[in-house]
């Protein structure tokens, strides 16, 4: 094996011996290439052919040419102001090696995205079709840098669909696909893919996508994988989330920029991909490099679209954002009130910098706005410290345009000031009428039993809180509750409540579970209490908050009416004791209908570990309830 080895060798150097004189300088390197690749393909596969010449394997191997050295031509290209002085290189007497009149298209797809207007005549232009002639001629001698800006400059000329010269760099390119490198790839998404889908390129954007996605381990940088992130990511869920894995591995080389377009992009495609979001958390906590106001607003926003809750990082943003409240659009400060409302994260002098600002700016402020402000405030239950000056704006500037606004957002308006008991009498009205609230009693959409729902809470708000009014009111028919208002999953504090509120009863007929009122609330247990704090049966006792009012028989004297309201982690602000405002207003309707609430807090009842325990804590509860009414 030896022998044979050595014997080719000799041969092989002999023949480049007798070739050398004739080859030149760059010929002299590919031999040597070519006897090495030789040699190696020798050794290492037995069953491989020696070809018979050396000048054959010569002719077998594809010789690039070197780029060429820069020319005059090259310096008028890049120097270039007008598309005249551009065509005017084609009749000149230049020396046009195959890559200028690419250059040449790539320089006036640059110079006419400044003047759009000129695209149409320059199509019709002679010099321009003989440009496109000559650049066709020689698609496969065009480097692959040039190639992909090519066919971008094509696609930015808006030459016709059907166009020949387009075809033919798009099928070059598509041909290429395997060679290119992952930055030209990248290049391509990132600045051909909205002309790719305008211009109906189904297979080279398939095609695209698929090497992207196949390549992703190429990816060395995190400007290229946010840009793919952002450009194609909607397109293809695998790619996606390849990127989100290479975004993971990369993200501790992200700036702050890099990180907000990250975080964008994923609330943009509503994608919540914890470790991802845990990963850029860390870094804005850990890292203290400057967040801008436009950074803060998009980070507010996407944290708040995405429903991603980290303490830390919500400190550092509204700490940040604090100062920039003078600066801030009346836009910017609604937008960012309602993504902190939607974190469910209320920070107060956060919170009074945008009620203050709503009042400095009263006159630039409009009323879209406002009513953002609102349902923010409404949904942390927050309420300014100039309070009274806050809302005679919010009368003044809602007045007449309140029945003007939007029939949904309308209810969303009066369902707020219901909340913040700043409703009056005439936006009562307002939504209670017939002819409004008709439009969205029989709806079967999550949108309209939702906005249902609320018309329940402002009708209870009307007939409970606001003694004096009198109509106009939802029909009785309306009011009786739907199968859907006591159709959801059992949790596991309900379950283990009334478990253990059936042993204090001790008979089914001393209390209900899951109670559907007329108010558009449901209460997780109801019991009687006579004058002796004994439980007494239900059901033949007069029932009016229920839908239709039921039982005859009138409480006897001295009885109490108690109503169990259990309270689970999502009804609170995030790390706060304090509920949501519509669990406020719950809890405010469930009182004025003339039940003592007992309240039970999911923080108090998971300290609870036996069954004792837990029929000791709701006999407190109850005791506490009846002592605190007498008190009164």
């Amino acid at each position: 094996m030896a022998a044979r080895l050595v014997k080719r060798c000799t041969c092989l150097l002999r023949e480049a011996a007798l070739l050398a004189p004739a080859v030149s300088p760059v010929g002299r390197l590919r031999l040597a290439r070519v006897a090495h690749k030789t040699l190696t393909s020798s050794a290492t596969s037995p069953s491989s052919h020696f070809p018979g010449s050396l000048s054959e394997l010569v002719e077998r191997e594809q010789v690039f040419t070197p780029y060429p050295e820069r020319q005059e031509v090259d310096h008028l290209i890049e120097k270039a102001a007008r598309p005249e002085e551009l065509l005017d290189l084609l009749g000149g007497g230049h020396c046009l090696h195959q890559n200028h009149a690419a250059l040449i298209l790539i320089r006036l797809s640059r110079l006419l995205s400044e003047k759009p207007g000129d695209k149409a005549s320059l199509v019709r232009d002679a010099r321009f079709q003989q440009l496109l002639h000559l650049v066709n001629s020689q698609i496969t001698t065009v480097w692959h840098g040039t190639l992909v800006k090519l066919l971008r400059s094509l696609y930015a000329l808006a030459l016709p669909a059907g166009s020949k010269e387009l075809q033919s760099v798009e099928q070059e390119v598509r041909w290429r696909m395997r060679r290119l490198k992952y930055k030209h790839l990248a290049f391509l998404a990132e600045s051909s893919t909205t002309y790719m889908q305008e211009r109906e390129s189904r297979e080279l954007l398939a095609e695209l996508l698929v090497h992207l996605e196949r390549r992703w381990a190429e990816i060395e940088d995190g400007r290229t994988v946010v840009a793919m992130m952002m450009k194609v990511g909607h397109l293809s869920e695998s790619l996606m989330n390849r990127l989100e894995d290479k975004c993971l591995e990369l993200v501790e080389q992200f700036g702050p920029d890099e990180l907000r377009k990250v975080l964008v992009t994923l609330a943009a495609q509503n994608r919540r991909s914890v470790p991802l979001l845990r990963a850029i958390s860390y870094h804005l906590v850990q890292k203290p490099f400057p967040l801008t106001k436009g950074m803060l607003l998009d980070l507010a926003y996407a944290y708040g679209k995405l429903g991603f809750h980290q303490t830390q990082v919500f400190q550092r943003l509204a700490a940040d954002l604090l100062p920039h409240t003078p600066s801030l659009t009346s836009g910017e400060v609604a937008r960012c009130a309602k993504s902190f409302a939607f974190l469910k994260w209320l920070n107060l002098p956060l919170f009074e910098a945008f009620a203050q600002h709503v009042l400095n700016r009263a006159q630039s402020t409009t009323v879209p706005h406002l009513c953002n402000m609102l349902l923010a405030f409404a949904r942390l239950n927050f309420r300014p410290e100039r309070e009274d000056q806050f809302f005679s704006l919010v009368r003044e500037k809602l007045g007449s345009e309140l029945a003007g606004l939007d029939p949904a957002l309308q209810v969303d308006v009066v369902w707020a000031l219901c909340v913040l008991q700043q409703v009056r009498e005439a936006e009562l009205r307002a939504v209670l009428r017939p002819e409004f609230h008709t439009q969205f009693l029989g709806g079967e959409s999550p949108k309209d039993q939702s906005i249902f729902q609320k018309l329940l809470h402002i009708n209870a708000t009307a007939q409970l809180e606001h003694p004096e009014y009198t109509s106009p009111l939802l029909p009785v028919s309306a009011l009786v509750p739907r199968l859907s208002a006591l159709d959801k999953k059992v949790t596991p504090l309900q379950k283990e409540l009334q478990e253990t509120l059936k042993g204090l009863l001790g008979s089914s007929d001393r209390g209900s579970f899951m109670v559907a009122t007329q108010y558009g609330w449901v209460l997780d247990a109801e019991v009687l209490l006579d004058a002796d704090s004994q439980f007494l049966p239900l059901r033949d006792f007069v029932a009016p908050h229920l839908a239709p009012p039921s039982g005859s028989q009138p409480l006897p004297p001295g009885a109490k009416r108690l109503a169990f309201l259990r309270w689970e982690f999502p009804n609170f602000n995030s790390r706060s004791k304090d509920l949501l405002g519509r669990f406020v207003l719950a809890r405010r309707h469930v009182l004025a209908a003339g039940f003592l609430v007992v309240d039970v807090p999911y923080y108090e009842w998971l300290e609870l570990k036996s069954e004792w325990q837990k029929g000791a804590y709701l006999k407190d509860k109850i005791r506490k309830a009846v002592a605190e009414e007498l008190a009164k």
